[in-house]
């Protein structure tokens, strides 16, 4: 059996720059407001391979033959390249920025007020 790698590499290159791109995994770019948002991602891709056939020691005849590949590929939106009139920023993604943080924090500032108060509640 002959492995053809040049065309596996070629379908696979095909396949990353056809659907490992930011549309497909994110989104296109958009305007909010006074705003152009295009997101950003990073992508990580790694392959292996090997072969290898079996000797019988005494009579040093082929007792068989294998290969095998794999591949794997990790996407990960990064955040938005964000754009008004002539300045350009950054936000990462899954990062709270401002009021936003704030929000975040509710949940557990309530459970350690309702915490507190239980505690005053207890009888000494």
């Amino acid at each position: 059996m002959v492995l053809h790698f040049e065309e596996l590499m070629k379908q696979i290159t095909e396949f990353i720059r056809t659907e490992a791109r930011t549309e497909t995994v994110v989104g296109e770019p958009f305007t909010l407001g006074e705003f152009t948002c295009v997101p950003v991602i990073k992508i990580g891709m790694g392959f292996g391979s090997g072969e290898g056939e079996g000797i019988e020691k005494k009579t040093k005849a082929k007792t068989g033959y294998g290969m095998g590949a794999g591949a794997g590929m990790g996407i990960e939106p990064l955040g938005f390249l964000v754009t008004k009139d002539e300045e350009i920023s950054f936000i990462e993604a899954g990062k709270a920025h401002g009021l936003a943080a704030a929000f975040e924090k509710v949940p557990e500032m309530i459970e350690k007020i309702y915490e507190n108060r239980s505690k005053e509640e207890e009888p000494a």
